[in-house]
């Protein structure tokens, strides 16, 4: 059951951005930082990745985890005791797809999809640098060898 009124919560949803999220923002300042260079929410790629890094071919997603259905089984369970529990389930089941299908598409495309969870980001935003570093080195030793 819902705890905000039909009023409060129409409100709430106004709020929610798409474009410049905090974890957005909080994950792009650590790679400059760091001197890497990207894009912001790259249209011209399918899903307009979050953060496209095109020297390395890296799209970076950064999800929200009730959006994007993080742990599904039991965020559906505890949808279906809900307000409107039909419409969230079916909208997070075609987010989930949706999200699959432009993995496929950008990975079909050469790129190197990385997608993190927004409490991933805010918690261990080291972490995911880490990650990006990683696959940054292993790229780069991959055209290395294509190079040679």
């Amino acid at each position: 059951m819902d705890n905000l009124t039909k009023k409060q919560r129409s409100n709430n949803m106004k709020c929610i951005k798409s474009k410049d999220t905090e974890i957005e923002v909080k994950l792009r300042r650590e790679l400059w930082k760091r001197g890497y260079r990207y894009r912001k929410n790259d249209r011209s790629l399918p899903g307009t990745p979050d953060i496209t890094m095109p020297q390395y071919m890296i799209a970076i997603f950064c999800d929200g985890e009730f959006f994007h259905g993080k742990n599904w089984d039991d965020l559906r369970m505890r949808l279906l005791n809900s307000n409107n529990a039909d419409y969230w389930i079916s909208k997070i089941s075609h987010n989930i797809e949706r999200d699959n299908q432009v993995n496929r598409m950008l990975l079909n495309r050469g790129w190197t999809v990385i997608r993190f969870w927004g409490n991933e980001i805010k918690s261990d935003t080291e972490g995911c640098i880490r990650i990006i570093d990683d696959t940054v080195i292993e790229l780069k030793a991959i055209k290395y060898e294509y190079d040679a």
